[in-house]
């Protein structure tokens, strides 16, 4: 079967991605977009001379237009508008609450989304299962943990679920101490010691925010209550996720570190293609081994676990505090353990109440956005 394929976020490490596994399957691409008119873009117009190209952020750019050879939409609207193209995949790699709106609007159109978006569950879990509701839209997920729990999951009956078990790799900083945590640099957190990511999602992954950001999203995606949803730590990155079953049996998906492969289930689902671009994965030789999260050193998760518990806007404030923490950290204006004191100060200080639109998810952000800026302010 193949599909029209429309990437959202095309220049970032999913979209490329996603580039390269339609063009190993042979699937049309028919429109991509990113958020700024960069030369990266055109590289991706030129080789995909059927697809339809917006840019989400700044003035129309002749001089883009002309680099493209076709015109170009322009605006954050255009780009949301693609999501609705009748019969599409739409792979979701916005950042921001812009890839909520395209997700909304994917699924009221009742295409399938493949989503790479942590914004679209995190802050907006309800509208998101709200809009898949109304539209009749199917999600898939594209993250490799939930990827993972996807497919375990197929053909089990809920009541048969004990636990949802999510690996983390611990990331650069695995096995420090607090006080060797009060040291490290920008650098040194973007090192990532298996997966090569965007910067943000780089550092969460040492904080991990990131493992807390996805526990919130399996709780959306497997509607499986956040204490039958645990994280244990793998530093070989090659078992993504666990179910554990209620008669003690464990489920493990295993292979790659390979983000190619769980991109490719999310279009080709529920069939089955190869895969050429992952390299083959051999057991032999290999060792794995799991460790408990350090909580203390790392209290991240549990801030996510809270947020998710309290409901309402707070997974949003959490999400959005964060991304605020995360590039004050990296401009050098507050260390590696404040990220979560800036966090917690603006759970603490935002309003958390219901919601039920994008509009909704919107504000609450903004808010929540004001005030960490005002706490990082404080602290620098």
């Amino acid at each position: 079967m193949t599909r029209p394929v429309v990437v959202l976020g095309a220049t970032g490490s999913i979209g490329r991605q996603t580039l390269e596994v339609t063009e190993a399957l042979g699937w049309p691409v028919v429109a991509v977009a990113a958020r700024r008119a960069r030369p990266a873009l055109a590289e991706i117009a030129a080789r995909f001379p059927a697809a339809t190209v917006a840019v989400a952020e700044g003035p129309p750019d002749a001089e883009f237009s002309r680099a493209v050879g076709r015109p170009v939409r322009w605006g954050i609207d255009e780009v949301v508008a693609l999501a609705a193209t009748p019969g599409a995949v739409v792979v979701n790699g916005i950042v921001g609450a812009a890839g909520l709106r395209a997700s909304v609007q994917a699924l009221e159109a009742g295409n399938r989304l493949a989503l790479a978006n942590k914004e679209s569950l995190v802050a907006g879990g309800p509208v998101l299962m709200d809009a898949s509701r109304r539209g009749g839209g199917e999600l898939v997920p594209v993250d490799s943990e939930h990827s993972a729990l996807f497919q375990l999951l197929a053909g089990v009956d809920p009541t048969e679920v004990a636990r949802l078990v999510l690996t983390a790799s611990g990331g650069p900083f695995r096995g420090r101490s607090v006080e060797e945590l009060a040291k490290v640099t920008p650098e040194e957190a973007l090192a990532h010691p298996t997966w090569r990511m965007g910067a943000r999602i780089t550092v969460d992954s040492a904080t991990l925010a990131n493992k807390g950001l996805e526990v919130i999203e399996a709780r959306f995606l497997f509607d499986v209550p956040y204490e039958r949803i645990a994280v244990v730590v793998h530093p070989q990155s090659a078992v993504h996720s666990f179910v554990e079953l209620v008669d003690g049996a464990l489920l493990a998906h295993v292979g790659a570190a390979d983000m190619r492969i769980p991109i490719q289930y999310a279009l080709t689902h529920p069939e089955r293609a190869p895969c050429p671009a992952a390299e083959p994965f051999d057991l032999v030789g290999r060792s794995f081994t799991f460790e408990a999260v350090d909580r203390e050193a790392f209290p991240m998760l549990d801030l996510a676990y809270a947020a998710g518990r309290r409901g309402g806007s707070a997974p949003a404030v959490f999400n959005a505090a964060d991304e605020v923490a995360v590039e004050a950290f990296l401009g050098a204006k507050i260390g590696f353990l404040e990220i979560p004191f800036v966090v917690e100060a603006t759970l603490a200080e935002v309003d958390i109440r219901p919601i039920a639109t994008v509009d909704d998810v919107v504000e609450v952000d903004r808010d929540a956005r004001r005030r960490a800026s005002a706490t990082v302010e404080r602290m620098s």
